[in-house]
């Protein structure tokens, strides 16, 4: 057996979680898409190349409702702004990655930082693979759950009130999931506090960017501690 195959074999087992809940999310995400009148080929391309599991979805009301450049491109940064303290917590674990740290990078979505953190490789699998192939492994089950979400919208009438509902929980599920890890209740607290006070001073409809930018600041503020948190679990 190849080092290839045996990282696969060992980072499959580690990844059906993930697909189980990337299916049913990226299904949500393609009959969204092709209820705005984008076709699965669409969905699976954007799952393909943005990669951004909620930004997707906040993605399918910015394409319906007009395209805004500068209000896109921020709202985007500001969503996935979390991914800079992942990278940090993964520098010492990416080094040495060579051409596999590239993808490893665009790929390290919440839920691969959380198996990579916690995984440990087994003995005489080679870390590089195996890291790459349990990243590679949970976006395939994002596209193809995309995928066959906007084949089952255009074969089927669905009434997809209510369905967006998906984005809210998906982020309910990171929330719970980081302030179960022991020392990760700051960065919880901070974007529940921030989303608070920003809730109170500009409204439900004009809140989502002051939090973003607050929560933003607040962790770059409080990045050393952090980062002290994030090498601790990882």
């Amino acid at each position: 057996m190849t080092k290839q195959r045996k990282a696969l074999a060992a980072a499959f087992p580690l990844t059906i979680p993930v697909m189980a809940g990337y299916l049913f999310l990226g299904i949500a995400f393609g009959i969204l898409m092709q209820q705005k009148g984008y076709h699965a080929g669409w969905s699976a391309l954007m799952s393909l190349i943005v990669y951004a599991g909620s930004m997707q979805f906040v993605a399918v009301g910015l394409l319906s409702s007009g395209f805004h450049l500068v209000q896109t491109a921020l709202m985007t940064l500001l969503v996935n702004a979390r991914h800079l303290f992942y990278g940090i917590a993964m520098l010492d674990k990416y080094a040495g990655m060579g051409k596999k740290k590239p993808y490893l990078v665009f790929s390290l979505t919440d839920e691969t930082f959380s198996l990579l953190c916690s995984a440990k490789v087994p003995e005489g699998v080679d870390k590089g693979w195996f890291y790459l192939f349990t990243s590679l492994l949970d976006q395939i089950y994002w596209i193809a759950g995309s995928f066959l979400g906007g084949v089952l919208g255009s074969s089927f009438s669905f009434d997809t009130k209510g369905i967006d509902f998906a984005m809210t929980a998906l982020f309910v599920v990171i929330f719970t999931d980081q302030w179960r890890m022991p020392g990760s209740h700051p960065p919880a607290l901070v974007g529940l506090l921030a989303s608070v006070i920003c809730l109170l001073l500009f409204g439900a409809q004009n809140f989502l960017l002051p939090a973003m930018g607050l929560i933003l600041l607040s962790l770059i503020l409080l990045r050393r501690r952090l980062r002290k948190g994030g090498e601790a679990q990882c």
